[in-house]
């Protein structure tokens, strides 16, 4: 643990000093190195990871050693040479870097790259070039396997064997093989080069050690029918059957003032905690569409600016950025501009904790360390999602409900509540869920007296005037419900506050079903 922390720290700190230095040297045409002394003494690194995410255009990097995950992602023009072996993800992301190693590299080298150049001199691990949109993969040595999957444009060239299922699942851009090359899997189609592509492809590659001949083979994505998937099931039911009663208090006056605010990333003074007047991020597709009109109600337009959404492009200032592999490598942009970062797990590769770290490394250098970040994955895989977010110090961990098992959100409270109590208790990491649709105020109440801190959702619609009415739609009904049970502040909703109104929902739930106001003798069963 302490090991994995003194890596981490010292990630960040090379970052946070090679920072104002990049733009600089970019400037003045130098390079910058890593791994040794200044006065040119080798210092080969060991496992540092996340360096150098975007480098900007015209700076020049060179490292020596070995190098951990997710080095040089998100690149803006760069050129970044290590003389020595990087872990995954190398480039991920990439945008317009120019990247070499020297030697060998781990899996998912090149992820989700959009443009640039990345070099691999001695072999790389599975997944290279998975999910590329774009740019030149070249790899010198063995292959491992499903080189290319899923990529849906660009150019990778090997110069050497592949291992099984090269181009699965690919349905665009070509991929290069001089060496020896399985049978490929369903979907793609493999052929010789004509001569014009051996002379178009050589030109691109420009250097005659990496030319490839005549006889090289090309992976291409074979003409498909294209199959709708149905999905996975939708949760099999709301928490509509939960309701919420008072103790013994007596109903609070409606034109009281009730506290509605929810803080997000407090961690014992370190870090800046988000306010949220409401404990909800709702989900928009661009931050552009929460711009109100000049002529708005000052009220509506007060509602929209200061309550923080999940956007996917152009987050505002208060706006949480959502990223996963189909935004990666916008990153720079949107984490400059959030005030805080929703990563989805479930829409990117399955990573190990060193892969983790390289992730957060590089992800919150751009965000900034004293925003919140959260993770999110599905609810089948709470447990695994809240052992990695406490380790990984995490501000919120989301469980998704739809996550195609079809699990009732009522099922659900009892399988985040243990969860949470085992693994989150003593850590700033707080719990949190996304919906599947839009949120009512009841099922805010519901879920925070559940111990849940934080919830998104889909938003009922998309006009900015329609989103700030419905924000205000919501605190009064969340104030009318605080009134109603003698709460003056939305932390004071406990698990107490809850009834089962029928008895299925009481069994998969664990809540005092009500008239009976106990929970159903099986669940205090061993």
């Amino acid at each position: 643990m302490a090991e994995a922390h003194d890596v981490v720290e010292r990630s960040f700190n090379i970052n946070s000093k090679l920072g104002p230095r990049l733009i600089a040297a970019a400037e003045q045409n130098a390079i910058l190195r890593i791994g040794w002394t200044n006065a040119g003494e080798p210092v080969p690194k060991n496992g540092e990871l996340g360096l150098c995410p975007n480098l900007p255009k015209g700076a020049r990097m060179r490292a020596l050693g070995v190098l951990g995950s997710w080095t040089a992602p998100f690149g803006s023009g760069g050129t970044f040479t290590l003389q020595g072996d990087a872990g995954a993800f190398l480039g991920a992301g990439n945008r317009g870097n120019t990247i070499v190693c020297e030697r060998l590299t781990g899996d998912f080298a090149g992820f989700a790259m959009r443009d640039g150049k990345i070099t691999i001199l001695d072999g790389t691990g599975d997944d290279a070039g998975a999910c590329m949109t774009g740019g030149l993969l070249i790899v010198r040595g063995a292959t491992g396997t499903r080189v290319g999957g899923g990529m849906k444009d660009g150019l990778i060239v090997i110069h050497g064997d592949v291992s099984n299922d090269p181009g699965a699942g690919m349905t665009g851009g070509r991929i290069i093989i001089n060496g020896r090359c399985p049978t490929p899997p369903a979907g793609v189609s493999l052929r010789p080069l004509t001569a014009a592509e051996v002379k178009a492809i050589n030109k691109q590659l420009n250097d005659e050690e990496l030319h490839v001949p005549s006889d090289a083979v090309c992976l291409t994505a074979a003409e498909t029918p294209i199959i709708e998937s149905e999905g996975g099931q939708m949760s099999s039911s709301d928490l509509s059957m939960v309701g919420l009663v008072a103790e013994q208090q007596h109903q609070t006056p409606p034109y009281a003032t009730f506290d509605t605010v929810t803080l997000v990333g407090e961690r014992n003074g370190d870090g800046t905690p988000t306010a949220l007047p409401l404990p909800i991020l709702a989900i928009v597709p661009d931050g552009n569409e929460l711009i109100m009109e000049k002529d708005a109600m000052p009220h509506a337009a007060n509602l929209l600016a200061h309550q923080p959404f999940l956007a996917r492009a152009n987050p505002r200032p208060v706006d949480f950025a959502l990223l996963d592999q189909e935004n990666l490598a916008d990153a720079p942009e949107l984490l400059a501009a959030a005030a805080g970062v929703v990563m989805d797990f479930d829409n990117m590769p399955s990573m190990n904790s060193e892969q983790i770290d390289g992730f957060l490394v590089a992800v919150r250098t751009l965000l900034g360390r004293d925003k919140p970040f959260a993770l999110l994955s599905a609810l089948a895989r709470t447990t695994n999602l809240h052992v990695r977010a406490a380790h990984h110090g995490a501000d919120v961990a989301f469980s998704r409900i739809e996550d195609g098992s079809g699990v009732a959100e009522a099922a659900a409270l009892p399988l985040i509540g243990r969860s949470s109590k085992a693994h989150l208790e003593g850590t700033h990491t707080q719990s949190g869920v996304m919906l599947g649709l839009s949120a009512t105020a009841h099922d805010l109440a519901v879920l925070r007296a559940s111990g849940i801190t934080l919830i998104a959702c889909e938003v009922p619609m998309v006009e900015a005037n329609d989103l700030a009415h419905w924000l205000q739609s919501l605190h009064q009904d969340i104030s009318a419900i605080l009134s109603r049970l003698g709460l003056e502040s939305i932390d004071n909703l406990q698990r107490q506050n809850l009834r089962a109104l029928d008895h299925e929902t009481a069994a998969i739930s664990g809540l005092r079903l009500v008239g009976y106001e106990r929970p159903l003798p099986h669940w205090f069963a061993r």
